[in-house]
């Protein structure tokens, strides 16, 4: 079957660093689903760990870990889908990704694909959808219920990036007063385009932007530059969530307050199979039906087709350029 995979670490500049190639198609077993892929969103994670390298450079390594698409068989012990069902999933980054005709992925961790979104919509979302409300509702322990969070603030650093963009509409879905952080004219009208009530620049000193300290802080990009900024505008027994690690920093700095401070990895649950996996499952079902409901919508804001190396190499460099908004999405094997 066809995929995109990589032998070794190159620039993405250079016309190897992503190639096409011919893989064995896999067979569904146990609590596997094989999924024909329509439509896959690019993620910085890729970025990443296609710059970490190939293990073995005489086999393709096959990344991607957003995946919309139908299921075309099931393993023995599957009990939630069938072959037909369509599906939205991020899948575990510990095996093979969903750069390929046809992907292997565990049923506990993928939702029924939204009805009112083409399989691209529908691509965009998953990893964004369960970093984001595994951040909110899960480590911060926020409540679903708007009620609950009546007079609560948060800010989000790298709010119109695709984690970003979906943590603001759930933020705000969940009766938060959001702030977003933007640098520029288009990320600022998007951010607040997607919910957010008020925006700070990132680059400036936040205590100079705010008008008080806030609740909770949501960092979805680059923890220690922003580390003593968020050390001085978080509320006294708030809570800091961040994605990227801490070099080192003084935790100190949030003592006094005595602030929370947690990582999230989505990938957590998937890697080392923990037994509440089935709650990625359900997370996205329960989004799926927010988007149905018109509560909550994509985060595309940039497809192209087919899937193939190359313009799976151009979806890397914009995401290596740090400056998108929203999601890019390739579908359709061709």
């Amino acid at each position: 079957m066809k995929a995109v995979g990589f032998y070794q670490s190159l620039p993405i500049t250079d016309e190897k660093s992503l190639q096409d190639v011919e893989v064995d198609e896999p067979k569904a077993a146990g609590k596997d689903l094989l999924v024909r892929v329509k439509a896959i969103s690019v993620n910085p994670v890729d970025t990443k760990i296609r710059q970490g390298g190939n293990k073995d450079e005489s086999t393709p390594k096959i990344i991607g870990w957003d995946v919309a698409g139908v299921v075309e068989e099931v393993g023995s012990d599957v009990e939630r889908f069938e072959v037909g069902d369509e599906v939205y999933y991020a899948g575990s980054v510990i095996r093979s990704g969903g750069n390929s005709e046809k992907h292997l992925v565990d049923e506990r961790i993928v939702g029924k694909k939204p009805e009112t979104l083409d399989f691209a919509e529908a691509a965009a979302l998953p990893l964004t959808t369960i970093t984001a409300w595994e951040a909110l509702f899960e480590r911060m322990r926020l409540s679903t219920d708007a009620a609950d969070n009546k007079d609560k603030s948060i800010l989000i650093i790298g709010a119109a990036g695709g984690v970003g963009s979906i943590a603001t509409q759930l933020a705000k879905w969940a009766g938060l007063y959001v702030i977003g952080t933007a640098s520029r004219k288009e990320s600022e009208d998007w951010v607040k385009d997607h919910g957010a009530d008020a925006t700070i620049n990132h680059h400036d000193d936040f205590m100079a932007q705010l008008d008080a300290n806030v609740d909770y802080i949501f960092c979805i990009n680059q923890t220690d530059q922003h580390w003593e900024n968020m050390g001085n505008v978080i509320a006294p027994q708030g809570h800091i969530v961040s994605i990227e690690s801490a070099e080192q920093k003084d935790l100190n700095v949030l003592k006094n307050k005595s602030v929370t401070f947690s990582y999230e990895f989505m990938f957590t649950r998937a890697m080392y199979e923990t037994e509440d996996m089935i709650e990625q499952h359900r997370l996205l079902n329960e989004v799926r039906k927010l988007v149905d409901e018109g509560k909550i919508r994509t985060t595309l804001t940039d497809r192209s087709e087919p899937i193939n190396a190359k313009n799976l190499r151009q979806a890397h460099e914009k995401i290596e350029s740090g400056k998108t908004i929203g999601k890019i999405v390739v579908e359709n094997f061709r």
